[in-house]
């Protein structure tokens, strides 16, 4: 804890520098202590280090307690560790001369020590076999920060000051510091260098020595000027000491203590001389695992010791002898020969110390476990009972007894009396408020708390340290540094800086001039961005308040442009403006039409005058939202290339799609129809339209003068020579029983000269008649009438009787199968759903039945592996 005091020194105070910094001018700038008390404390020592030649530095840490103390007490922050009171300039004081130097109360140190010496003393006397005046001699006492040990002895009685030559050091003088005599502390300096130290009386360590001495370096190959508390120094070059081994030199480079062992290689032999190892210089005196077996002086026995040098010795049996218990010794007993057994008692004292072995001589060692039955009582004397004297007795009793501090019982098994220390956590709450003490459980009041808090400036560079539970009585450091938070307006280059604070910075005095969006700028003044505030200071603890910014960063927006800038209508129709204020986006419509081109491209707007948002295109150019009027009207548009078909679209923009409408057209001669799609269709030449829609194959038009086909491929114009018909005709006779085949041309002829039109003849008639009948024809046909007459009634007559009898056997016997067929079909499918049905419900009935005997199964089985775990439970109580 850094020890302060409440003198208020002048707040332009800073922390010490580096002896480099104090040596480069005498008047150096970088450390102005700012007051006369404090250039009072540090002048001898600073004179002398301005003097010095040396080029050793004093780092910071030399006189950081005292400028502590003094930063501490300018602001009031000096506390007692103890009462967590303020410590006045008045108040008679003690600090800590060991470790932690730290300021306590007279009164508060007196109490504390009193109280800590005689529970020391309590503690030893209750523990140890001394007495009570004797452990009230020997108790000790600690300090409450830094636990370092004090004597009952040194318990303070008096007030003296901080070097401890004046006793009551003066309060009234404002030019010496709180607690000091003023004079020079002359106390001796750490590492008993021989000097003193040169500084006034001042609180915390004395700092290191600052006298120029000449001394050598660590290895001794460098002798320098150095500054006597730094004195010791490496040459940062290689030691080169002889070793131990005093055959090689130290490789490391200048160090304190001690050079390393020698880790040169090499190869040695052992002790007995039978291995060699290549092994450290440092461990090359070694013993291999081999034994010795050398043959020792009596020549029948070999050395049993292990790896040694120098002699073996004389053999362990050569002498008088004695028997196994050492009762019966024999003289001239040769070495080689075994000693007998006397028969006597062996009568060894027994590893218990109590009983004796009750075997006969014996050789080997005796029992290791004495079982003589002796009467034994437990450590806590609760039981007593006979048992093998090898064995331990203890009961099951618990101590109940309370330990040393006084809280918790022993409770351990078979307590002796001697209970030991109380391992629970004390965890009571500390004078501080905020931390409970961490040591073990004991009597008395708890230690302070250990713990300091550092109270510092918004920036951290000036700060003091005070006790734990007394930082809300102390307010922060004036800081004289400039601070760090950068401006967020506009104006950070040109504000004015400001020092170190808690809270928001101020605001900035310049004008605005922030460029709004329409081009005018702000006349107002700056009201942009400010950085966020730092915490603010408090002397008690608030409640945490949860503060939702909508911002990151706070200041307001600027306000609306007031500007008078013309504004046009909705409609963006010329000579309609208004002259408006800038920053007033409301749009007027004027009386007008609006007159846009509508989406279709092919009309225009006929609403009044009205909003019109405008959006670039991926083409460059402006593209209308639709917030005119809608087209409805069908497109009229004339297609390209010319068709009949209407467009099926409403009105739009661009052209009409293509015409898809399938057109139907006959092939040339009638035989099939082609379905074209009207675009395809009409984009073909005339040449390709009238290859497009002939079939490809003969031509089905009829001749006009016979009754054959065109023998062409399907044309366009009429057939080709329709008089020359080259076809094969079958020509008879009127009595159809002469026929001749004559080319159809030549029938066509024959019938001109009859003058007959070959186009009037009927298709079935055509060539009847040209040949002319003879004589066999008239007699043929003769014949054939009467044979038609007489037969022709006994063939009606025969068949009407056997349609009459075979007819209706014929449909009933169909019938009868018929229905036989139908009938068999429904039994079939009535069997085979009857079958499914059967089916389905053994299946259910077999798996209903597996569920219930598998979950019984279960059941029975969770209870028979609870019983095993109970049997074992009680195995295990039984045992125990």
């Amino acid at each position: 804890m850094n020890t302060t005091a409440n003198y208020h020194p002048p707040p332009s105070s800073q922390p010490p520098f580096s002896d480099s910094d104090l040596d480069s001018d005498s008047d150096s700038e970088n450390f102005q202590v700012g007051s006369d008390l404090s250039n009072s404390i540090f002048k001898t020592y600073l004179e002398f280090s301005s003097s010095s030649s040396s080029s050793s530095s004093i780092t910071a840490v030399d006189l950081s307690k005292i400028q502590s103390f003094l930063t501490s007490s300018s602001s009031g922050a000096l506390s007692c560790l103890i009462c967590l009171e303020r410590i006045r300039p008045s108040d008679p004081t003690w600090s800590c001369s060991s470790l932690c130097f730290a300021l306590f109360h007279l009164l508060c140190i007196q109490s504390w020590a009193r109280q800590s010496s005689d529970l020391s003393a309590a503690r030893a006397a209750a523990r140890l076999p001394i007495t009570a005046e004797t452990a009230a001699k020997q108790a000790t006492w600690n300090c409450p920060k830094c636990r370092s040990s004090y004597s009952k002895s040194e318990i303070p009685r008096c007030y003296l000051c901080f070097c401890g030559k004046l006793r009551d050091p003066p309060s009234d003088n404002p030019w010496i510091l709180p607690h000091s005599c003023g004079e020079i502390c002359n106390r001796p300096l750490p590492n008993n260098c021989g000097h003193f130290c040169l500084l006034l009386c001042h609180p915390g360590p004395c700092p290191s020595c600052p006298k120029s001495v000449k001394a050598r370096c660590f290895c001794g190959s460098v002798e320098d000027f150095r500054r006597c508390g730094f004195k010791n120094f490496s040459c940062n070059k290689l030691c080169k000491k002889r070793l131990d081994c005093n055959k090689h030199n130290c490789s490391e480079i200048c160090h304190p203590g001690t050079c390393p062992p020698c880790r040169a290689r090499e190869t040695y032999r052992c002790r007995c001389g039978k291995k060699e190892e290549e092994k450290d210089c440092c461990d090359r005196d070694y013993r291999c695992e081999n034994e010795c077996k050398k043959l020792l002086n009596c020549g029948k026995h070999v050395c049993e010791r292990g790896c040694h040098g120098g002699d073996c010795g004389e053999c362990p049996l050569q002498g008088n002898r004695t028997c196994p218990c050492g009762k019966r010794i024999y003289e001239g007993l040769p070495c080689d020969g075994v000693a007998p057994v006397c028969g006597a008692t062996c009568n060894k004292l027994l590893n218990c110390g109590f009983h004796r072995c009750p075997e006969r001589c014996h050789k080997g060692s005796c029992v290791e476990t004495c079982r003589t039955m002796v009467k034994k009582a437990c450590r806590c004397g609760g039981l007593k009972k006979e048992v093998p004297c090898y064995q331990d007795l203890s009961c099951e009793r618990k101590c109940l007894r309370m330990r040393d501090c006084g809280r918790h019982a022993c409770k351990r098994r078979c307590c002796d009396g001697d209970c030991p220390p109380c391992s629970e956590v004390c965890d009571k709450r500390l004078r501080c408020k905020n931390h409970k003490c961490p040591a073990p459980c004991h009597r008395g009041a708890c230690a302070p708390c250990p713990n300091m808090v550092t109270i510092s400036c918004a920036c951290g560079e000036t700060h003091f340290e005070v006790p734990c539970g007394t930082e809300m009585d102390h307010k922060p450091p004036k800081c004289r540094k400039l601070c760090k938070i950068a401006p967020l307006c506009r104006h950070a280059s040109t504000s004015k800086p400001h020092r170190c604070h808690y809270g928001a910075c101020p605001p900035c005095r310049a004008p605005c001039e922030e460029e709004y969006p329409c081009g005018h700028k702000c006349n107002l003044r700056c009201h942009g961005p400010r950085p966020p505030p730092n915490p603010e200071f408090t002397l008690k603890p608030k409640k945490k308040k949860s503060n939702h910014q909508t911002e990151c960063t706070p200041g307001t927006p600027c306000p609306p442009c007031p500007e008078l800038v013309w504004r046009p209508c909705v409609g963006e129709h010329f000579g309609a403006e208004r002259m408006m204020v800038c920053s007033n986006t409301t749009r007027f419509s004027c009386d007008n039409l609006c007159g846009n081109l509508l989406p279709c491209g092919n009309h225009y707007c006929t609403k009044t005058c009205h909003p019109l948002e405008t959006q670039p295109s991926s083409s460059g150019h402006q593209k209308r939202s639709e917030s005119c009027e809608v087209c409805n009207l069908p497109c009229q548009k004339v297609r390209m290339p010319k068709c009949s078909h209407p467009c099926s679209l409403p009105c739009h923009p661009g052209e009409c799609l293509p015409c898809k409408v399938l057109v139907k057209r006959s092939c040339h001669c009638g035989a099939m129809v082609h379905a074209f799609e009207c675009i395809h269709y009409n984009n073909l030449s005339e040449k390709d339209q009238v290859a497009a829609r002939s079939c490809g194959g003969p031509c089905h038009r009829k001749l006009p003068n016979c009754t054959h086909l065109c023998p062409e491929i399907c044309h366009v114009d009429k057939c080709p020579a329709p008089d020359k018909c080259s076809k094969k005709v079958t020509v008879r006779c009127k009595c159809q029983t002469l026929k001749k085949e004559w080319i159809c041309q030549d029938v066509q002829a024959a019938y001109r000269d009859t003058g007959n039109d070959p186009k009037d003849i009927p298709k079935n008639q055509f060539g009847l008649g040209l040949l002319p009948c003879n004589s066999d024809c008239k007699s043929k046909v003769q014949e054939v009438e009467s044979a038609l007459q007489l037969r022709k009634p006994k063939v009606l007559e025969k068949k009407e009787p056997e349609n009459e009898k075979h007819g209706p056997k014929r449909r009933k016997r169909r019938d009868r199968i018929q229905e036989g067929k139908q009938v068999s079909r429904f039994q079939q499918e009535f069997v085979a759903s009857v079958k499914r049905l059967l089916l389905f419900i053994i299946i259910g009935a077999a798996l209903i039945a597996v569920t219930y005997y598998s979950y019984k199964g279960l059941l029975q089985l969770s209870d028979w592996m609870n019983e095993v775990e109970l049997q074992r439970a009680r195995r295990r109580r039984s045992r125990f």
